[in-house]
Order: C-alpha cells, then structure tokens, then sequence
C-alpha cells in the first residue's frame, strides 16, 4: 500500500487565519453597513474608510506595543504561531521555548501579543479588500478613482512581506523601521481616501492662501524625516543611549559614529560590514549618533509645527466666515506637538517607561494624520472626469 504523498505546503494554519480574518472583519463591516443603511455607496464606503483608519491608527500603536514589550518574536515564524493558528495551538512549543529561555523572545504572553497584532493587520486587509472590491463595482457611479483604494490594498499586501520579514529576519532594523514607516503611510493612503469621500459629498474644503500652504507642505516634510529618524530610534534601541536632557550623558556634543549608526543593512546589535563586517558590536557611539540626530531633527519640528499650528489658527479667525475645520486641526497639532515633546522628554529623563514610549509612537501617527488630513483638504479643487460627466448628464 502507497504511502499518502507529502504535501510540500501544509496551508491549514494560513486558510485557519484567514477564516479568522473574515470573522473579525464580519463585526466592523456590519457596524457600518447597518449604521448606513438607507445610505448611498459614497456615504458607506466613506463610513468604512473612517473606520479603518481607526483600526489603522490602533494597529500602529499596538504594533508599538508589540515591539515595546519584546514581543515581536514572541510566535518566531510567520504567518501563524508554531504553525498554529492561535497560540492555544502551540502551547507546548510555547512552554519548551520559554523554558530553554526563560528570559528570552517567548512566552505564553507575548505570543499572544504578537498574535493580537496580526489579527488586527489581517482585519484591517480583509476591510481595504472589501472596499477595494465594492470600489470598482461602483466606480461609475463614485467621485473617487477605485484606483485609491487598490493602492491601499497593494501596500497592505507589501506590508504583510515586512512583517514576515521582520520575523523571520529575526528584528532586522531596516526591515523593522520599513514596516513602521510602511504602517504610517497606509495611515495617510487611507486618510487622503476618506478626504475624497467627504468632499464628493457635503464635506468643505479648506481655504489656505498659497505661502500658508507651502509651510504646510515644508511641516509635513520635516515630520517626515523626523518620524523616520524616530522609528531608526526605536528599532535600535538607542533610546536610552543619551541620559539627562539636554545635555547628552554630560556633554552638549558627545563622541558620535554616525557611519557605524546609520549603516542600514546590519543585523539587530550588529555595526555593520563598514566596521569590521557583521559579527563586529555596534558601539555605545553609534546608538548615541542615533539618538543625537533625532534630538537635532527635533529642533527643525519645533521650530516649523508651531509656526504653522499658529499661522492656522490666524488665518482660520480672519476670514469672514472663521473655518471651524481648520481651527481644529490647528489646535489638534499645537496640541499633538506639546504631547510629543514631553513624552520624548520623559523617555529620555524616566528611562523610557512604557506608558510615555506608547504616547510618543500614538503622537507620531497623531501628527502625521492631522498633516495629512490639512494637505489634502486644503489642496486646490479638481473635478475627475468621471464625476464631471456625471454632473453634467445630471
């Protein structure tokens, strides 16, 4: 009798997961579609898109959370857990990881941490899918081009490979801080989507006189760098690197290896083929070049962000009719920057407790959202093709 052949590819565990993803994704899609009945396909694809821009914005503070707690190997292979779908499924490789190492990357609890995170991810993929899909079936009756919600559905797709990679690579800094930038973007695909479902409907646009519009443009910039320099922080665990403030460990410029701290392709601990190939440590000097070119980077925010939080704030009171929309994103970012300068300065002062650290990533995610959300409903009008055929058969 012939020996049952041997699947290459066990894809239990990956269609397990997604099952799993459809059910979560099943409670949200609900929420709207019941709190939008009656609605047109505009009003609910613009009601899904808010709500996935929330989940979005919690999967990247609970994804700061999964990285903050060490949990990111916490189930080390992909996408399910010891080829589990759940960590009840891999308790006993849980139990024999944990007590090889008790101090290390596994445990009971941070399995289900870094399981919880790629639920959310999978939920939030299922619901773009979905809004991909019912998208192009409406688009001929739809201000927006399906194309925008195709393009958030293709970068969750590239943001599933660098979470992959971020654990198989075993917390390689640059695929992790990719995967963080990766996550912010997805936050601004979705909020500049949402902004086109507003405005095709009843939603204002935001009037900004041109050199307002270009701070606006040179903030967004700065925050840019600034966010990508910070997730560099993070990834290397540089944080702590620098003690007191503002002094760094004493010294207002202290010895900095910038070459060894900004070598890119290099393991987690490692300084990298330029000092002496991989197997070399990463000195206390690079951690500290890290950490110093976030606190220069941060001077270069502070000095533009309130400016332009100010220049909003005027520019919405002088007009005859004063812009409620604009003073509230100008108070959301005067507001969001006060925030983020003390929980980056508890970091530095409390050594880096876990509450500020989950504040300074939520605030990170927080500006570059109101930026987005002020970019995209201040810039000038244009009317698609498609919506301007359908106005004027209308």
């Amino acid at each position: 009798m012939e020996a049952a052949p041997t699947l290459l590819i066990d894809w239990a565990p990956t269609a397990r997961l997604a099952l799993l993803a459809l059910a979560f994704a099943a409670l949200p899609l609900s929420w709207v579609w019941l709190r939008q009945r009656g609605a047109d396909t505009r009003a609910r694809l613009a009601a899904l898109t808010a709500l996935t821009l929330f989940l979005t914005f919690d999967l990247i503070v609970f994804g700061a959370f999964t990285r903050l707690s060490d949990s990111g190997l916490g189930c080390p292979d992909w996408p399910g857990c010891y080829g589990a779908a759940s960590p009840f499924g891999a308790r006993d490789d849980i139990q024999a990881a944990y007590s090889a190492t008790p101090g290390g990357p596994v445990s009971w609890s941070k399995a289900w941490i870094e399981m919880i995170h790629r639920y959310l991810a999978m939920t939030v993929g299922v619901l773009i899918l979905v809004m991909t899909v019912t998208a192009w079936l409406s688009r001929q009756r739809l201000p927006v081009s399906p194309w925008w919600p195709t393009a958030a559905l293709v970068w969750v797709l590239v943001q599933g490979a660098f979470g992959k990679f971020t654990v198989t690579l075993k917390l390689y800094p640059a695929v992790v801080t990719l995967h963080l930038i990766g996550g912010l973007l997805l936050l601004v695909l979705l909020a500049l989507q949402h902004v086109q479902y507003r405005q095709g409907g009843t939603a204002s646009r935001l009037s900004l006189a041109p050199p307002l519009r270009r701070l606006a443009l040179a903030g967004a910039a700065v925050l840019a760098v600034q966010v990508a320099l910070g997730g560099w922080v993070s990834t290397n665990y540089a944080v702590l690197a620098c003690t007191g403030f503002p002094q760094c460990n004493g010294q207002w410029w202290p010895a900095m290896d910038f070459s060894s701290g900004f070598t890119l392709l290099r393991g987690l601990g490692e300084a990298g083929s330029g000092d002496g190939g991989s197997s070399s440590v990463r000195t206390l000097d690079a951690l500290v070049a890290i950490h110093m070119a976030h606190r220069l980077m941060a001077l270069a925010v502070v000095a533009v962000l309130p400016l332009l939080a100010w220049r909003l704030w005027r520019a919405a009171s002088a007009q005859p009719q004063p812009q409620s929309g604009l003073r509230s994103l100008a108070a959301a970012l005067a507001l969001l920057l006060l925030l983020q300068v003390a929980s980056g300065l508890s970091n530095v002062v409390l050594g880096w407790p876990l509450l500020a650290a989950l504040g300074h990533s939520a605030g990170a995610a927080g500006l570059v959202l109101v930026m987005t959300l002020l970019i995209a409903r201040s810039a000038p009008a244009r009317v698609p093709a498609r919506a301007a055929a359908v106005a004027w058969a209308a």
